[in-house]
């Protein structure tokens, strides 16, 4: 079957800074397909090339087995943009918004109205249609987001950071669209700035970096490839964390990480019995432990171990 996505040697330049450099993914059609990386790791760089909205310096891209440089068009006709911010008129209406995007593509009057109708319909927005877009809750605004972007229908949705600046309920109402639109047919490629967004939405995730792929895989795969297990210990005494830091560096011999709990901090395990001993050593310190626990590394933990740096509000 034709991927969805295939780039092979993907370059794109700004100057001095290669903000794509000879970039390699193959995204296959149906499901969402996760990209992760610090800022400025070339991920927006990349979606805009897709989109056809940037030229690549070197290399190739194909979505949905069309060319995005000589067959840009074709391109343009079977896929949809929601960029991190909403792209539609607040002074106008939930059904306004639908139907001026309906007409600017070229829908009839009528067929206009109707369209929206099913969008308006498909995104729970009804009740909503005819109240003004700045009265809407930032969930409900993008949810008209995105389905102005879905107006004439797309095979493939680019959704470069769609839940940033949104409180947790509405993150959970965007999720549940997007599976909704996957279960339907659409193929998602998704950046985001929250690790767990892509956990919970994404079947494949590539980690880039300076413009290249890093690591990709299935969250399991990318968890696995880091360590059989963490090590998450709270203290009793948040002040005796850089003893504890310093402790459990050198029992179990690999780096340590502090959580944003200023009494937390964690590391890479190989099994239970190691981590136990390095609990016992912890006590033998006299460094108290309120709660500890051994689990599976999370894509936070992936992500430090990939590129050395945490990714708490990067794309």
């Amino acid at each position: 079957m034709t991927p969805a996505i295939e780039t092979v040697g993907l370059v794109k330049t700004y100057g001095q800074t290669r903000a794509v450099d000879g970039l390699d993914i193959t995204v296959p059609v149906g499901g969402v397909y996760g990209l992760l990386g610090p800022n400025g790791a070339g991920k927006t760089t990349t979606i805009r090339i897709l989109a056809t909205l940037v030229r690549p310096d070197a290399g190739r891209a194909a979505v949905l087995g069309h060319d995005v440089v000589r067959e840009a068009d074709a391109v343009r006709g079977r896929v949809s943009l929601t960029g991190q911010f909403a792209s539609i008129d607040e002074d106008l209406t939930g059904e306004e918004n639908l139907v001026l995007q309906a007409r600017l593509l070229g829908f009839p009057r009528r067929r206009a109205r109707q369209r929206a109708a099913e969008l308006l319909a498909a995104f729970d927005l009804t009740d909503a249609a005819g109240r003004l877009v700045k009265t809407y809750s930032g969930g409900m605004r993008r949810r008209v987001d995105l389905a102005a972007s879905l107006v004439a229908g797309a095979d493939l949705l680019f959704l470069d950071e769609p839940t940033t600046g949104l409180d947790p309920r509405s993150r959970g109402e965007v999720w549940d669209l997007v599976r909704t639109l996957v279960g339907q047919g659409t193929t998602v490629l998704l950046t985001t700035q929250y690790l767990d967004e892509a956990d919970q939405l994404a079947d494949r995730i590539a980690v880039i970096d300076h413009g290249r792929v890093i690591a990709e895989g299935t969250p399991g795969e990318l968890k696995s490839s880091v360590g059989s297990g963490v090590l998450h210990v709270r203290l009793l005494r948040p002040e005796q964390r850089p003893d504890a830091e310093r402790v459990l560096a050198e029992v179990l011999d690999t780096r340590i990480q502090l959580d944003s709990d200023e009494a937390a901090l964690s590391a890479r395990v190989d099994d239970v019995e190691r981590g136990a001993y390095a609990l016992a050593a912890l006590s033998r310190a006299g460094i108290e432990v309120a709660a500890f626990g051994l689990g599976q590394p999370s894509l936070d933990e992936v992500f430090l171990a990939l590129t050395g740096q945490t990714q708490e509000v990067n794309a």
